[in-house]
């Protein structure tokens, strides 16, 4: 990271306003290779890497210091790595050989098509996307955005939820489909700016009109779907929220280095009190943060996904708002330059802020914990509840 992925910043920057908006600039592929060489390839995946989530934890962390170049030159950027870990858990042999294989190898990019425009999808229940059996194949019609990775020309695969079911009960409408990007009917729209920034792999809004796939392309069972979602956003979840440490991390180092070298009122910003205070506030927060997040790691570890759902829900609500609150402070000590493409801050805030909507906003998961906490949480004697009298 320090001595190949960071300097490579200003030349993938370059690179793209060169070239066309989603293009991958060539830098993009020189660290991928550099990363195989060097064995840091698929270290996401413990069937590949034999690494656990704990052990995973701090080179997500690093990669995510340059969150455009670091995580996929790892090959462990998202959408892909929850594509992958869907396939490798509950795809065919053949969807294996046919998306998992040139997934991992690096030679494709995938992308997730769960959100909806028509609907609250923050409720996955919600979905109306029709996934409908016409014999030997699915017919598929809806509309899709925020499809991350849509964009990108290398994109050769959807993972598409919809509703195969809708009179079953709720949570066994759903199933998922692949569908490949170059079949008639897919229109991949256009792609949606974050605070009107456009990242190279897009967001993309997507129509499917009378989509057709052959029924093989079915991810898992039939009315799935839901479940099949759930194990695919835990662990996904849990690495946005490794990834933001870092990007939280250079934010806090990056507001140390201007308070030290900016001058005003006679010293460094540094010797005001109300910086030093930022600054410490900023590293309790992520110190708080990470130890959430270590701990549904290890959970996860130890325990499975579903023992820690409740601790990966903390750490998707308390990251984000550590990482966005570190960067806005480093944005503040910064002046107008923080708030220009002159530092990686403003782009770094956008995505931490969109962070806390995507995968669940966080009164979503807020909900959640609470639930779980009134349901919980043992009576307590009358005397502990009741002042003496």
């Amino acid at each position: 990271m320090r001595d190949e992925v960071l300097p490579a910043e200003a030349t993938y920057a370059s690179q793209r306003a060169q070239g066309d908006l989603h293009d991958p600039p060539p830098v993009l592929e020189e660290l991928k290779s550099r990363a195989k060489q060097l064995g840091l390839w698929n270290t996401f995946l413990p069937a590949e890497s034999g690494l656990t989530q704990l052990e995973y934890a701090p080179i997500a962390e690093l990669a995510g210091w340059s969150l455009e170049l670091g995580p996929e030159a790892i090959n462990g950027a998202a959408p892909d790595t929850g594509n992958m870990e869907l396939l490798h858990l509950v795809g065919t042999p053949q969807q294996q050989r046919d998306w998992l294989e040139p997934l991992l190898d690096g030679r494709v990019r995938s992308a997730f098509a769960m959100t909806e425009p028509d609907v609250a999808s923050s409720d996955a229940t919600n979905i109306r996307t029709s996934i409908e059996r016409d014999g030997d194949t699915y017919v598929i019609n809806g509309r899709k955005w925020w499809t991350s990775g849509a964009m990108d020309p290398r994109c050769q695969v959807l993972v598409v939820m919809g509703r195969t079911h809708p009179d079953a009960e709720t949570h066994r409408q759903q199933s998922m489909v692949l569908v490949p990007t170059d079949t008639p009917g897919v229109r991949i729209v256009r792609d949606l700016p974050v605070f009107g920034h456009h990242d190279q792999h897009g967001h993309a809004l997507v129509e499917f009109t009378d989509v057709r796939v052959p029924v093989t392309n079915l991810l898992g069972d039939e009315g799935g779907g839901f479940a099949a979602a759930q194990m695919r956003l835990g662990p996904g979840r849990i690495h946005h929220c490794m990834r933001a440490l870092g990007a939280a991390e250079r934010a806090l180092a990056l507001l140390v280095a201007r308070a030290t070298s900016r001058v005003a009122f006679g010293g460094p910003l540094s010797d005001q009190g109300v910086v030093q205070q930022q600054i410490a506030e900023s590293r309790l927060e992520i110190t708080q943060a990470r130890l959430i997040c270590h701990q549904a790691c290890q959970v996860i570890d130890t325990e499975g996904n579903r023992a820690a759902r409740h601790l990966v829900a903390m750490a998707k609500v308390a990251v984000p708002r550590a990482a966005t609150r570190v960067i806005d402070r480093a944005i503040q000590v910064h002046g107008g330059a923080g708030m220009t493409d002159v530092t990686p801050l403003s782009a770094m805030y956008a995505w931490h802020r969109a962070m806390r909507l995507f995968d669940g906003p966080d009164e979503v998961h807020l909900r959640s914990l609470a639930r779980t906490e009134l349901g919980s949480t043992p009576e307590l004697p009358p005397g502990v509840i009741r002042i003496p009298q």
